[in-house]
């Protein structure tokens, strides 16, 4: 696919390192050749310097046969205005924007044909903000990820001496954890993916466990695996920025917060924006005394959530030994990000990779629903929904058994009753839906919403070809 990116920011990096991995042909457009050059020295990728919104850049970059535009600028303006020239003067099929306002969506009359010719939006600060909210809600998990209208979750959790699963071999997992059924569809040790899963595979304390369940299982697996803590109550969020202010309004009146912030004209906006029990703080998040007076040892959770990858590596590293009982940083820098995750940082998040599963689910071949990127980029999990019959596709009619997958990927579960016999969705209320843990002997049929984890991006290829119908199906 020749993919065109606008912007060579973190996002649009992101977007243009994930992309390449996949063999597709990736030209960036930036007005910062310096920025540019750095890329196409790390990345097989084709750079052009110059302003986006002018049709002689796009032209000169390849506009005029580009199967897709990605509009990543750091302006709202921009981006919106690309895509327009991108549809109108260039019939770009696909476009895609890149949005911080919030007033912005799919649905929105501006977006379509007519208006700014948006296909798909995409919001940073609303996808990172969404992916924390899970993790508070769910203090033992290290990813909480939805799949099929969030009728089935992917939970990543650290296995700690205890849990009644931890030491058991995964054929004992029915005996042991009867009420619920659960697929464990990945193990990393030591940071390395378990090459093979079988009955005999036995699950060690320190292990990174992937387990695919009906999200109302989702507490009872936490607890098969280790200790469940106690809910998350008391929360201090270091950063009153988009991020922090969103996810804020969000929590509020559910939980105690706290917001740190540096600038003193941002705190005064904060308490414009926010409710009066909502303690917002004038003061650097790596004050110890700071810390220490605002009773950081009390926290159920710290969130740093600055713009400045160092400030939150400190922040968290100080509120940690102060005695908060769980901390989770935002960080940019994916070297960075690896070095923290899982020492005394318990979640380390990168903004462009909770972005990103957004962004694939489009790019994906297929009839690919959803799409979340895991261990900061190295597999994938994606939903995609079979069509055609066993004729026409290598998945419907056939057991999981019979299907030819590569080494190490699995079907981990299925959901059944969210489409019509003709192919068409079922109203949200009147649907009646089935989630089905995937076995070996567990036969998908047409319509079926299969979930696969992909353990190594480079199989990603051969999982879509998968959800492809051949030349004889009609829709």
């Amino acid at each position: 696919m020749k993919i065109l990116i606008l912007g060579a920011g973190r996002v649009g990096e992101s977007v243009a390192e994930n992309l390449v991995s996949e063999r597709n042909d990736i030209t960036v457009v930036d007005t910062d050749p310096v920025r540019l050059h750095e890329l196409q020295d790390r990345l097989d990728l084709r750079g052009v310097v110059g302003n986006g919104i002018q049709p002689s850049v796009l032209r000169e970059a390849g506009a005029e046969d580009t199967d897709m535009l990605i509009a990543c600028a750091p302006q709202d303006e921009t981006n919106l205005v690309v895509c327009k020239i991108a549809h109108d003067v260039f019939n770009v099929p696909t476009t895609i924007a890149r949005l911080r306002s919030p007033e912005f969506d799919d649905a929105s009359e501006l977006l379509g044909k007519t208006g700014f010719a948006v296909d798909h939006v995409i919001h940073p600060e609303q996808s990172v903000t969404a992916y924390i909210r899970k993790l508070i809600e769910y203090p033992e998990a290290l990813q909480v990820l939805e799949f099929a209208h969030g009728l089935v979750s992917l939970i990543a959790v650290r296995a700690v001496a205890g849990g009644p699963l931890v030491r058991h071999e995964l054929a004992e997992i029915p005996k042991l954890v009867p009420e619920v059924e659960m697929r464990i569809v990945a193990i990393y040790r030591q940071d390395k993916v378990l090459p093979t899963l079988d009955g005999h595979t036995r699950i060690e304390p320190g292990d990174e466990v992937f387990v695919l369940a009906a999200t109302e299982h989702i507490r009872t697996v936490l607890g098969a695996l280790r200790k469940m803590d106690r809910p998350v109550r008391r929360l201090m969020i270091a950063g009153g920025g988009r991020i922090g202010l969103r996810l804020a309004r969000e929590v509020q009146g559910r939980y105690q917060v706290k917001i740190i912030e540096q600038q003193r004209a941002r705190c005064d906006y904060l308490a414009t924006q926010l409710p009066a029990d909502v303690l917002v703080l004038h003061g650097d998040s790596t004050d110890e005394d700071l810390l220490g007076d605002e009773n950081v040892q009390d926290m159920d959770l710290f969130l740093a959530l600055t713009s400045d990858d160092e400030d939150n590596i400190m922040a968290c590293l100080l509120a940690k030994r102060l005695g908060a009982r769980r901390v989770l940083a935002v960080i940019n820098r994916r070297a960075y990000a690896d070095l923290v995750q899982g020492t005394q940082i318990d979640i380390a998040i990168s903004p462009a990779h909770a972005v990103i599963g957004e962004l694939l689910a489009h790019v994906r071949r297929g009839d690919v629903e959803a799409v979340h990127s895991l261990r900061r980029g190295a597999a994938e999990a994606l939903e995609g929904v079979v069509r055609g019959d066993r004729k026409t596709s290598r998945l419907a009619g056939r057991r999981i058994e019979e299907i030819d997958l590569p080494a190490g990927a699995r079907i981990g579960a299925i959901v059944r009753g969210l489409h019509r016999a003709d192919g068409s969705e079922v109203e949200p209320e009147s649907a009646k839906p089935n989630v089905i843990i995937a076995h070996h002997d567990t036969v998908i049929a047409q319509h079926d919403h299969v979930i696969v984890f992909v353990p190594r991006k480079r199989m990603v290829r051969e999982v879509e070809k998968l959800f492809q119908v051949s030349a004889t199906f009609m829709f």
